[in-house]
């Protein structure tokens, strides 16, 4: 089974990354780009068949590790 973890910021949580993507894009002549909010992803192989169990794993794993559930939301999907 694969496993996609989505982590971003949460709305309202400053991104100086993502301003400083934003702020090359337009340097670089890519007009009409805004609001660039930077995050990442995590991809996992994962053993066993039991979508629920690995949901389950998936978010301990996010609130204990992959994501600072402070200032970051997480989306997990799931495919065989």
């Amino acid at each position: 089974m694969k496993a996609r973890v989505t982590v971003t910021l949460k709305t309202g949580v400053l991104d100086p990354q993502g301003q400083a993507i934003e702020g090359s894009l337009k340097s670089l002549g890519f007009s009409g780009v805004g609001a660039v909010r930077q995050g990442k992803v995590f991809d996992l192989a994962l053993e066993g068949s039991d979508e629920a169990a690995a949901r389950t794993t998936l978010t301990t794993m996010c609130e204990k590790l992959l994501a600072n559930t402070v200032i970051e939301n997480y989306a997990i999907e799931i495919s065989n």
